[in-house]
């Protein structure tokens, strides 16, 4: 039987709440039976497995993502959304970087097709759609903005960019200007 008030959903939210603190590679069943002071068989009747806790994480944190990334993008076109949409990435991993880490975790092809990775492409492919670009230009875009954020962010997190000037906001600003403008040059 169920522990009381152990439900999945508290659960998947404490192990966010464990990746964003202690980073997302310590998320197991022990580790959140541990901060939950049960033992680990107690959770099984929620989460199947640690893989599937992760798995249950990253589509929370691409759901949160995705949510967070659509409000941003409201009435906004052309750089505006550029910006937009590339701040709310980089200050998701900031505030969440467990999380954000959890957004890249593999997905089985059923929980993919049943995430919010969908919502990102098409958000992305709005992003776009104010550069006039044709295919496969947009396909190459999404994956030029796609890598970009994720290795700037990366990095940062990281500290690679700490010990050196301009700072990284000034570079970010810097490279987001340089990306606007070699798309509206692929018009």
């Amino acid at each position: 039987m169920a522990r009381v008030g152990l439900t999945t959903e508290r659960l998947v939210r404490a192990g966010a709440e464990l990746a964003d603190e202690a980073g997302f590679g310590e998320v197991t069943v022990s580790a959140l039976a541990r901060r939950f002071g049960v033992k680990a068989a107690s959770l099984y009747a929620h989460v199947k497995s640690s893989h599937d806790l992760r798995t249950r994480i990253a589509l929370l944190a691409l759901e949160e993502l995705a949510d967070r990334a659509a409000l941003a993008l409201a009435g906004r076109a052309g750089k505006d959304a550029l910006i937009a949409f590339a701040d709310v990435y980089r200050g998701y991993a900031r505030e969440h970087p467990g999380r954000y880490a959890a957004a890249q975790y593999p997905l089985d092809p059923e929980a993919a097709a049943a995430s919010a990775g969908g919502r990102h492409a098409q958000m992305s492919r709005a992003v776009l759609r104010g550069y006039g670009l044709a295919e496969p230009d947009e396909t190459h875009a999404v994956r030029m903005l796609g890598s970009f954020f994720h290795g700037f962010v990366s990095l940062e997190l990281a500290g690679g960019f700490s010990h050196s000037a301009p700072g990284s906001e000034e570079s970010w600003r810097w490279l987001l200007d340089r990306i606007d403008a070699q798309l509206r040059a692929e018009r």
